[in-house]
């Protein structure tokens, strides 16, 4: 049964991702979204509300495809909280290569800011899990409660990080993105800096970078 379920919600997925590629303009309803994948209907309502809980899914999809990948290496565990946030943004950026098409239509389909945040809803909050737990395993490391740093604080900050990122590697037009995994390391050698409170020289570093790319996608 559990197959059976998974199978149906990738077949939504896929459905979904390719109606809206395909005539550019996402499905008008649930109904004609069934009818026309051959979909019982009852049977999408068994693991989604509406077609927008199907949009939010799809990152989530994302994040829980990347997030597995790197479950799966060998030495996972034993790294350090560092790496394991630049092994997952690097594993996440592949997968959304993969769906490179969906993401940037489905970012791109509306000028309202808050209507494209509201597709990420599900995936801020999978994310922010993800970073909750990096942040208390480096906390497990600093004796003094007043270098500790609080996890809703600093998983807000990583949520915004990872919005930066999302939008660089949209207008990045590099040969194999390779400026996003530029931006990739400095943001994160940034926010770590900060969190072992060490932070200037890599926040001019990461400073001098953001200037210079925003300045030639402008």
């Amino acid at each position: 049964m559990a197959k059976k379920n998974l199978d149906l919600k990738n077949k939504i997925f896929e459905a979904y991702s390719d109606q809206v590629l395909e005539y550019e303009k996402e499905p008008k309803s649930v109904f004609l979204f069934c009818k026309k994948n051959e979909i019982i209907e009852s049977d999408f309502y068994q693991h989604f509300s509406s077609l927008e809980h199907v949009k939010k899914a799809i990152f989530v999809q994302f994040f829980d495809n990347a997030f597995s990948l790197i479950c799966k290496e060998k030495n996972y565990e034993a790294q350090s909280p560092k790496e394991k946030l630049l092994s997952f943004y690097y594993t996440f950026f592949e997968v959304l290569l993969l769906n490179r098409s969906y993401v940037l239509f489905s970012l791109s389909a509306t000028e309202n800011k808050m209507q494209r945040l509201m597709s990420l809803k599900s995936l801020r909050h999978s994310f922010k899990e993800f970073t909750s737990t990096l942040i208390e395993q480096g906390n497990m490391h600093k004796q003094s409660r007043f270098t500790k740093h609080p996890e809703a604080l600093f998983s807000e900050g990583a949520w915004v990080q990872l919005l930066f990122l999302l939008k660089f590697w949209i207008e990045d037009k590099s040969d194999g993105f390779e400026k996003t995994d530029m931006a990739i390391e400095k943001s994160v050698q940034t926010v770590f800096e900060l969190f072992d409170n060490t932070p200037l020289d890599s926040i001019i570093d990461f400073g001098k970078f953001l200037w210079k790319e925003n300045f030639k996608m402008a």
